[in-house]
C-alpha cells in the first residue's frame, strides 16, 4: 500500500512549534456573526488544509469535487500547504481572506482551538443535524476532537499504530507469530538480537525514545493511562500505568545492550522516511509504527516478508490484544467566519459521508475517520492494512488527551523519558512527580 509520508512527517515536525505558536496566542477569534448564513444560498467558502504532495493535493480536490457535485451552490476555495502557525495567524485575523473551513494535522492543538474560541463549538451543529458523533466515530477520534464539553473538531482521516516484524527473521529464530503481550515482546526482541562488535548485526527492536516512532505516547497508549484527573492535574505520578510504561521502555534498553551502545548503533541507521529505514534493510527486526510504513517498506523491496500486527499489551491486559494508540487530522470552522451553516455543509460532508471518508481515505492512505467508513466493502488496501482498519475500530484503542497549552505536556513527558532512559534520572517515582509538577505549572500559566 503507497504511503501517507507527508502527512506523518509534518506531524511530528509540526507538533512541538505549533503547540508553542499558540502559546503564544491571546484569545483568538471570536465571532460575532454566528452561524446565521442561509447555506441553501449560492455562495463560496474557503478551505485552508495541510497536505501538499501531488497525490494527496489531487486527492483534496477529488473531495472537494464530491461535495460541490452534491452541494452545487456551494463551491469551495481550496488552499493547502498550510501550516498550523499560518492557520493561527489567520484565525485570530480574520477577514475577506481568513478560512471558513481549516484542517491541521496536529490533534495536540485542539485543546487550544477549542479553549481560546478560534473554532466554533460544533455540537450545535451536529444536534441539528441530527448526528451523534459518539456512534459516528472511534472513541479515540471522539476524545481528540474536543476539550472540556467544546466539540470544536471533527477527525479528517486517521492514523493508527501497530507493530511491523520481519517474518523471515522471526521465522529463522523459531519465533511462530507475533507477540500478543509485553512480556512475550521481550522475549523476541532478546531472541532476534544478534551482536556484532560493539554493535549488531540484526536489532531485535530499537527501544530508545529517539527511535522511529517509538515516543512516550505511543508505548504508554498500550497501558491506557489517563494523564489528567477529574480536577486537571497531571496523573502522571498517581497512575500505575505511566510507571509501567516508562519501567517496561527502560527494561528494554538495557536487555537489548544499554542506552550508550544502541545510542551509538542509532546513529549508524538509515534515516526515518528514506529507503534505508533499519527496517526496510533488516537490521531492526520489530517496527513501531503508523500505517504508512507499510507502503514505504514495500516500496523499499526488502528482501523478506513483512507481518503487520497489534502491538503487544501489559500482560494483565491480555484481554485487550488488538487495541493501539490513534491521532490523526481534524478539521473545524473557524469563529471568524460569516458562512458558518455552509461551511458546516462541507464539514458534514468530509468527515460524515461515508463514501466521501472512503474515497478520501483510499486516495490518501489513511485510516478512514468513521466507523461506518471501516467497515465498508468499497475500501481498497492491502489485506494487512485490515490490522490498522481493526485498531481504529477497537473501543480499547486510546489517544492523548487535548490540553489548554496543546502538545506542551507530551514533549514534557517525552522529556523525562529521554532523562530517564539515559540514567540522568534514576528514581523512577521522584521523577515523575517533578514532571506532574512541572505540567501543572505550565497549564495553570496557560489559562
Amino acid at each position: 500500500m503507497p504511503s501517507a509520508i507527508p502527512t506523518a512527517v509534518r506531524k511530528a515536525a509540526y507538533a512541538l512549534t505549533a503547540s508553542l505558536a499558540l502559546l503564544a496566542t491571546a484569545c483568538t477569534g471570536q465571532s460575532g456573526s454566528g452561524a446565521t448564513d442561509d447555506p441553501s444560498k449560492d455562495t463560496t467558502i474557503t478551505f485552508w488544509h495541510a497536505w501538499s504532495a501531488p497525490n494527496e493535493v489531487k486527492a483534496v480536490k477529488a473531495l472537494v469535487a464530491g461535495f460541490e457535485h452534491a452541494h452545487p451552490n456551494i463551491h469551495v476555495n481550496i488552499v493547502g500547504n498550510m501550516t498550523d502557525d499560518k492557520i493561527n495567524q489567520a484565525l485570530r485575523a480574520g477577514g475577506d481572506r481568513a478560512p471558513d473551513v481549516i484542517s491541521s494535522f496536529t490533534t495536540n492543538n485542539v485543546g487550544r482551538f477549542c479553549s481560546s474560541g478560534a473554532l466554533v463549538d460544533l455540537n450545535p451543529f451536529f444536534e441539528k443535524s441530527g448526528i451523534d458523533p459518539e456512534k459516528t466515530f472511534p472513541k479515540p477520534m471522539n476524545e481528540y476532537t474536543r476539550f472540556d464539553g467544546n466539540r470544536c473538531a471533527v477527525p479528517l482521516l486517521g492514523d493508527a499504530y501497530g507493530l511491523y516484524y520481519n517474518k523471515t527473521a522471526f521465522k529463522k529464530a523459531g519465533i511462530t507469530g507475533p507477540p500478543r503481550t509485553w512480556s512475550e515482546f521481550e522475549a523476541d526482541a532478546r531472541k532476534l538480537t544478534v551482536p556484532q562488535g560493539d554493535g549488531y548485526r540484526q536489532l531485535g527492536f530499537m527501544p530508545d525514545y529517539h527511535g522511529w516512532e517509538s515516543t512516550t505516547e505511543h508505548y504508554l497508549g498500550q497501558f491506557s493511562p489517563t494523564y489528567f484527573d477529574k480536577n486537571g492535574k497531571s496523573n502522571l505520578a498517581k497512575d500505575p500505568a505511566f510507571a509501567q510504561g516508562f519501567t517496561l521502555q527502560k527494561k528494554l534498553v538495557d536487555e537489548l545492550g544499554g542506552f550508550a551502545r544502541l545510542e551509538k548503533f542509532r546513529a549508524t541507521l538509515g534515516d526515518e522516511w528514506g529507503p534505508k529505514h533499519p527496517f526496510h534493510t533488516g537490521q531492526v527486526a520489530m517496527q513501531l509504527d503508523g500505517e504508512w510504513r507499510l507502503g514505504m517498506a514495500e516500496e523499499a523491496k526488502p528482501g523478506f516478508e513483512i507481518g503487520v500486527a497489534p502491538l503487544p499489551v501489559p500482560d494483565d491486559r491480555a484481554d485487550q490484544y488488538g487495541k493501539g494508540y490513534i491521532t490523526g487530522t481534524i478539521a473545524g470552522i473557524a469563529a471568524t467566519s460569516h458562512q458558518q451553516n455552509a461551511a458546516w455543509e462541507f464539514v458534514r460532508y468530509i468527515s460524515t459521508d461515508t463514501d466521501a471518508v472512503v474515497g478520501f481515505a483510499n486516495d490518501i492512505h489513511n485510516v478512514p475517520s468513521t466507523l461506518a467508513a471501516l467497515k465498508s466493502p468499497k475500501l481498497k488496501y492491502d489485506p494487512r492494512f485490515r490490522t490498522f482498519l481493526d485498531i481504529a475500530a477497537n473501543p480499547h484503542s486510546t489517544t492523548t488527551p487535548a490540553s489548554v497549552n496543546g502538545g506542551v505536556y507530551l514533549v514534557t513527558i517525552q522529556q523525562f523519558g529521554y532523562d530517564y532512559e539515559s540514567g540522568k534520572v534514576t528514581d523512577l517515582q521522584a521523577g515523575l512527580r517533578k514532571t506532574a509538577a512541572q505540567i501543572d505549572t505550565d497549564i495553570a500559566q496557560a489559562r
